[in-house]
């Protein structure tokens, strides 16, 4: 792992040829200027695949796929922008510059490239094991000839085998020169009492890999039913193998999972294997684990399609359920094929064969919530108590739906939830939103947390400097305008925003709260950027899609700030100030059922201290002309009355106190 210096990446989009990157995928022929051959993409008969030497870009006039050579790779193989970058720079042999890292960066980067080391050497050890000690072929091999696996198979998934010995791999590795510490580091060695010795003996080994091919460990199957030993283990974890980020199969599948547009999730290394062997590609397993976001973001690189192939017994579908919302979180389309109880993809094949099993997912797969609606009220029965449990089970994963182009799926979601086990629709929005306020409240706290962490750790650094104040240390009268602008401009600023977010569809005095808020409030008066950018971004949405934007426009937004900003104000947290109320004499009210009130509170407070400011100037103006005898005086005094007089009609809009 390393970060790649700019001039190197420049170095190597200068040096790119489109027709030689493409043509070492593809049998290009010349047409004119042009280049052309069948697309990689899709399936079709006559070429539309078009390269362009001179602008060095490439289009199929088929499936509409396009792009540079960088995108060609990342499309073809898969890969992030960095690997392209490290195989294009591999194919023109170009070396390329790192940018100097911490010397605890450079530590972990060794340590991950001697484990990387050990276990490419640790991978042909293993496959020598089956293929050419007699113990490998005679047990390994009958085990996998048992599973009905090919030759082919076997070598695709680089599949070994560890002898019944104690110290076989551990002295093959020590003649390599590699060092114990590492060894036991990597998990296939371990220590007792400065006793080293193999950890995986007779058994099945599986190497586990990265998108891009690296071996990052080893899952291991015992073969010896009668041992005291875990049917399984795996690698530990350490710089190169983080569980919540692996999945099995993902460097064999990846390709046609992009060409798919779906993963099949599975369970085990077997049902990943048989599936490869019945023509089923697109598959990956999470090995035992629950699914994690670190693995969802592995899949989501690919496709936001998932299937679900689980044991279809309650332990299975349990499974399935704990990593449904988190897929849903992250923007996925979440699908299940259930099997019968007992089966997995692996026993399913083995039983009725590769036909079958193809047929079956085609025919089987349905959409995961729907199935969940569906068994659900078969498992309530005639439980009341049951089936609440269930709707609010599956309201809690409705609610993890943000993206805004899924509302409609979401609406429809609630209604079929509602018919389904007779509960009102109002009060299933009412739940999904109750589930998004606790997420969004959770979420906040958390910013906050890490905010005052921060905050005690420049206070902390400005305590220790003694001699020189930190810059970042503020003064005392720093404070007391801080304090000022916090419980005036800025809670204004975010009272409106909040107004807006809210209620801004709603209906108000013959139309709605967001026509009003354009009308009466100038952006440019709101003292806050953040709340600025917010109710422009508002606006042209709401111009762009001629209604108005859904919030999680705003609380899914990439801008960091953005996000937290509406998180926390649509968490209806906002606290007038006793200032507000004993300046103003202005109550604020809260809550969808008075929010007319809270918002005529909150736009006189707004028109009134803009009123305010102009009484302040007028008043200024009227002393300058009494002193200088203008003519001007009536005027100003004329302004005075006329803006005491808006002033007065203000405060009767509001509750006085």
């Amino acid at each position: 792992m390393s970060r790649i210096s700019q001039k190197s990446v420049q170095e190597v989009i200068h040096r790119i040829d489109i027709v030689e990157v493409i043509g070492h995928f593809l049998q290009l022929k010349r047409r004119g200027a042009n280049y052309i051959t069948t697309c990689p993409f899709h399936n079709e008969k006559t070429p539309s695949f078009n390269v362009n030497p001179a602008r060095g870009v490439f289009k199929c006039f088929g499936c509409g796929v396009g792009g540079d050579a960088i995108s060609f790779i990342r499309e073809y193989e898969k890969f992030s922008f960095v690997e392209t970058i490290k195989w294009l720079a591999q194919f023109y042999q170009i070396e390329l510059e790192e940018e100097e890292y911490s010397e605890e960066k450079k530590e972990q980067f060794a340590i991950e490239e001697s484990l990387r080391t050990i276990n490419s050497f640790a991978l042909e050890f293993f496959k020598n094991n089956l293929w050419k000690e007699e113990e490998g072929q005679i047990i390994g091999g009958q085990y996998f000839k048992s599973r009905g696996f090919t030759d082919e198979i076997i070598q695709k998934f680089d599949l070994g085998y560890a002898l019944d010995a104690w110290e076989h791999f551990y002295n093959a590795a020590i003649e390599q020169g590699y060092q114990k510490e590492l060894l036991v580091k990597s998990g296939l060695v371990r220590n007792k009492e400065n006793k080293f010795y193999d950890n995986y003996r007779a058994r099945i080994i599986f190497p586990i890999k990265s998108a891009t091919g690296s071996v990052l460990g080893f899952g291991a199957r015992i073969l010896n039913s009668q041992a005291k030993a875990p049917k399984y283990i795996n690698s530990p974890e350490n710089e190169l193998y983080v569980k919540n980020r692996i999945l099995y199969g993902l460097f064999e599948g990846r390709r046609a999972i992009g060409n798919e547009n779906n993963c099949y999730l599975v369970e085990g290394y077997t049902d990943v294997i048989s599936m490869h062997q019945a023509g089923v590609e697109n598959v990956v397993a999470s090995s035992g684990t629950s699914l994690t976001i670190g693995q969802l973001r592995l899949i989501k690189q690919l496709t936001t399609n998932i299937t679900i192939l689980y044991d279809g017994d309650s332990a299975g579908i349990a499974a399935a359920l704990r990593g449904l919302n988190l897929a849903l979180e992250e923007g996925f389309k979440v699908f299940i094929v259930p099997l019968e109880k007992g089966l997995d993809p692996d026993s399913f094949i083995a039983e009725n064969g590769a036909e079958a099993f193809q047929n079956y997912i085609k025919e089987k797969q349905q959409d995961f919530i729907l199935y969940r609606i569906q068994e659900g009220v078969k498992e309530g029965g005639g439980n009341p108590i049951r089936k609440s449990e269930i709707v609010n089970e599956i309201t809690e994963s409705l609610s993890k739906i943000r993206k805004e182009e899924d509302f409609t799926l979401q609406s429809y979601y609630i209604k079929t939830v509602a018919e389904a086990f007779e509960v009102e629709e109002e009060g299933m929005v009412s739940l999904v939103n109750k589930f998004i306020r606790n997420d969004l409240n959770q979420a906040y706290r958390e910013q906050e947390r890490e905010r005052q962490a921060e905050e005690r750790a420049i206070r902390l650094g400005a305590d220790e400097n003694n001699e020189e104040e930190s810059p970042l240390a503020v003064t005392s009268i720093e404070k007391k305008e801080l304090k000022k602008v916090t419980s005036g401009e800025e809670r204004m600023a975010f009272q409106l925003i909040k107004i807006l977010l809210n209620y801004g569809e709603k209906p108000y005095k013959e139309a709605t709260v967001a026509h009003h808020f354009y009308e009466l409030i100038s952006i440019d008066a709101i003292e806050n950027a953040i709340a600025q950018k917010i109710a422009i971004m508002f606006y042209e949405k709401w111009v762009e899609l001629g209604a108005f934007p859904k919030t999680n426009y705003f609380t899914s937004n990439e801008d960091e700030e953005i996000k937290s900003y509406a998180a926390k104000a649509l968490l209806d947290t906002f606290t007038p100030s006793e200032e507000w109320t004993e300046k103003y004499k202005i109550d604020v009210h809260y809550g969808d059922a008075i929010y007319k009130q809270e918002v005529a509170s909150t736009f006189a407070y707004f028109q009134l201290k803009t009123i305010r400011k102009y009484l302040e100037e007028n008043n200024k103006l009227i002393q300058e002309s009494a002193r200088e005898n203008s003519e001007d005086l009536l005027v100003y005094m004329q302004t005075h009355l006329d803006l005491k007089k808006q002033e007065k009609e203000l405060m009767n809009v509001v509750i006085i106190r």
